[in-house]
């Protein structure tokens, strides 16, 4: 119960704190709800994918950990949850303030790590349970920031909607690599650059909340 509870806990804090800064039209609980789910359902195929792209790593250290980190990982992921926010999100008329792409965006990465944590610390100990709570879960969040950031500009900007729908996927993807391959290259340089890199995603993650919602529909 107690790792369980480590799981989940902060996937629900986060989720309440993003919900709580949509100021002006709260989002169903009902679409809410299906974005979670749904974003944890495509860790399914996310395991199907990764294990087949893993087979094809290239030789070399460094080569292995790039492909690991922005293939393997970061493209199968933050693909999966692309799709699925286009899927379920992007048509839906819930969909009617710039900031709700955070939202939408977060509720499905948020489901995808959820069950990601699950697996990892049930497969570990408490310890990984903490270390998770306070970097993976939060990353996964902050991608999902990102990401939903560019699906709200690309929603009320059509004339520039294909830029920012190539944003929305392009760098939750190089941000989510560039976060695995400082944990996976085995060099001190990237190590000492994680703590930087980690400070950055919270400062532009708030950044991106703080600015579309002062592009509400009330103020557009």
């Amino acid at each position: 119960m107690n790792l369980l509870f480590l799981s989940l806990a902060p996937v629900f804090v986060i989720l309440f704190y993003v919900y709580y800064r949509d100021k002006y039209e709260k989002e169903p609980w009902k679409l809410l709800i299906k974005a979670l789910i749904l974003g944890g359902f495509i860790s399914l195929p996310a395991i199907f994918i990764e294990s087949f792209l893993g087979v094809l790593s290239p030789e070399g250290e460094m080569k292995q950990a790039a492909h690991n980190a922005f293939v393997v990982a970061a493209f199968t992921e933050e693909g999966l949850k692309f799709i699925a926010f286009l899927l379920l999100i992007w048509k839906s008329k819930e969909f009617n303030e710039k900031f709700d792409g955070i939202v939408y965006s977060v509720f499905i990465s948020l489901g995808f790590a959820g069950v990601e944590n699950l697996l990892y610390v049930f497969n570990g100990d408490i310890s990984v349970g903490f270390m998770r709570a306070a970097t993976a879960v939060p990353a996964h969040a902050l991608f999902g920031v990102t990401m939903g950031y560019y699906y709200g500009l690309a929603r009320f900007y059509p004339s520039k909607r294909k830029s920012y729908l190539v944003k929305a996927i392009l760098l939750p993807i190089l941000l989510h690599g560039f976060y695995n391959f400082c944990l996976m290259s085995g060099r001190d340089i990237f190590f000492v650059l994680f703590i930087p890199f980690v400070i950055y995603l919270w400062y532009s993650g708030f950044q991106k909340m703080k600015d579309l919602s002062n592009r509400s529909v009330y103020k557009p």
